[in-house]
């Protein structure tokens, strides 16, 4: 299991561990599944693409609540994964937040009758104006630039903070939001050399990424939702991210950060 800058497999006390069950967009390839970030202790899970399967080991909480960035497939698939640990009583219960329009989508079409005919006890939960969630926090969200619409979170605890922004173009609208959060995890499907591809699909690219966390003064910049078709070390350019923040990491598959 890999873990970001020699952190300890133990939690410190104080500390919060959040584990990228996925980091790759759009599908899965060797080395990444699509997106899904826990954080174990907390029972708290964002998006539930290809990588939703790996949710089982990690369960630390009998009460598990899903908040959704938006219904492409890349981002809701795995909620199909999950049948088996909702039958055999591994949690209790499983609320599942994102816009009304999205949830409907699912549960009409990717739990239809003709796809899959068996829906898993989700407790389908328009998102409120915040969530609390637990230790104390409060969860907020902000409609972010995409097709379709997508969702961009924060979370406050008293002590620690993060914010999760995928699915979106230009990165600097939400510098507000995630001023001075001390762990940001953002999307970077694409390197600089395809910004022209960014802008068209509604995604990121490298540049005005590591921008927005130098801009917004993050502790913390995390690079996630890579494109698929890159399979090397470095598909998104992180030299060029660090130049510009230099506290910048490419995120991995089943890495482990605490902040």
């Amino acid at each position: 299991m890999k873990s970001d800058y020699g952190a300890t497999q133990s939690r410190e006390s104080g500390t919060m561990r959040i584990v990228l069950l996925g980091t790759g967009g759009y599908h899965p390839n060797e080395r990444r599944h699509t997106a899904c970030l826990m954080l174990p202790e907390l029972g708290v899970i964002f998006d539930a693409g290809t990588s939703f399967f790996r949710v089982q080991q990690f369960l630390k909480t009998r009460d598990l609540q899903i908040f959704l960035t938006h219904a492409h497939l890349d981002h809701i698939v795995g909620l199909s994964f999950f049948l088996v640990p909702m039958l055999t009583d591994q949690v209790d219960s499983v609320k599942l937040y994102g816009e009304a329009s999205k949830l409907n989508a699912i549960q009409t079409h990717l739990f239809s009758e003709e796809i899959f005919p068996l829906l898993p006890g989700y407790l389908f939960t328009p998102l409120p104006e915040t969530v609390s969630v637990a230790e104390q926090g409060i969860l907020k969200h902000i409609p972010l630039e995409h097709p379709g619409g997508s969702v961009g979170y924060r979370i406050d605890w008293p002590g620690h903070s993060l914010a999760y922004i995928t699915d979106t173009a230009n990165p600097a609208q939400h510098l507000e939001f995630v001023k001075g959060v001390d762990l940001l995890i953002h999307e970077c499907y694409f390197p600089d050399d395809m910004a022209e591809w960014a802008d068209k699909t509604g995604h990121s690219h490298t540049t005005p990424v590591a921008e927005l966390a130098r801009d917004a003064n993050v502790g913390k910049l995390v690079l996630t939702h890579i494109d698929p078709q890159q399979t090397g070390d470095d598909p998104i350019g992180i030299k060029v991210a660090q130049q510009i923040f230099p506290n910048t990491i490419l995120g991995e598959d089943l890495m482990e950060l605490e902040f």
